[in-house]
């Protein structure tokens, strides 16, 4: 097996004695430029499709749709990832390889989805409190649900679609944003500046990425928030840990439980439970 990447080391020795910290952080910041680009990209297509095939609809599509539309994006980060890592004389697999075994890095990673489950709720509600003061859980009805939005129509295409989301999201947009942010882009910037700065920007590009997928306006200060903690919390179990494996086995959990109402939903249709 090959030996994990040690990434806050990352920077020091990478490329041997020649290795140019500053020319890496550069590449990392640019890294994450082209993933939010790239993100937009691919949610603005996806709508513009739907709303050509079903007429008008609001921006953004609904989440299966927004999943479906990052399998171009993950695919082309995570080649974008492996061609910076061999310029290093590195490899993409050495970012996920376990320090011991995949069973102790996924008890751990259980243990980091409750852990950053609680700041993430904080944040959420936190920023729903300032938007809205002591309206805040009248409001969730609104923020987060946009009747406008793109959807299929069709329980049976909105079936095989849930299902080719649900195997394509979690296994690939876990490690492809981890790779990014907290596997190439986190300890890179690290060497080039230091490690809170290099921390607080990927969790920012992370929560900035998010914005994307908000169904109202509001949604999206409230996702750029949350996620942000989120992103951060995960920055510092990185830099603790000093390996990537751990947080991406709790954001591909986290991701498999978010995709799966797009599989369940057409099923609940097609068996009449839920009306069409």
């Amino acid at each position: 097996m090959e030996p994990p990447e040690v990434l806050e080391d990352a920077g020091a020795d990478a490329a041997g004695p020649d290795f140019d910290a500053v020319r890496a952080g550069r590449r990392a910041g640019a890294l994450l430029l082209l993933r939010l680009g790239l993100v937009a990209v691919a949610t603005v297509t996806v709508w513009l499709l739907v709303r050509a095939v079903e007429g008008t609809a609001s921006f953004p599509p609904t989440p299966m749709l927004a999943s479906l539309s990052l399998l171009p994006v993950n695919i082309v980060s995570l080649l974008l990832v492996s061609r910076l890592l061999q310029s290093e004389g590195r490899t993409l697999r050495s970012l996920f390889a376990p320090r011991r075994s995949v069973p102790r890095d996924a008890a751990w990673g259980l243990l980091w989805i409750a852990v950053l489950f609680v700041p993430f709720v904080l944040a959420v509600m936190g920023t729903m409190w300032l938007l809205h003061g002591p309206g805040m859980f009248e409001a969730f009805e609104t923020v987060f649900y946009d009747p406008d939005a793109a959807t299929i129509a069709s329980p049976l295409w909105g079936l095989a679609l849930g299902a080719l989301a649900v195997a394509t999201f979690a296994p690939l947009n876990a490690p492809a944003e981890e790779a990014v942010y907290r596997g190439y882009a986190q300890s890179r910037l690290s060497a080039a500046w230091s490690p809170w700065p290099a921390m607080l920007v990927c969790a920012l590009a992370f929560g900035a990425q998010h914005a994307f997928f908000a169904p109202t306006t509001d949604a999206m200060i409230v996702y750029v928030s949350a996620f942000t903690v989120w992103g951060l919390g995960s920055a510092l179990i990185v830099r603790a840990q000093r390996r990537l494996l751990p947080v991406t086995i709790a954001h591909l959990l986290v991701n498999l439980m978010t995709s799966s109402p797009a599989l369940v939903f057409p099923i609940l249709q097609l068996t009449g439970v839920v009306p069409s």
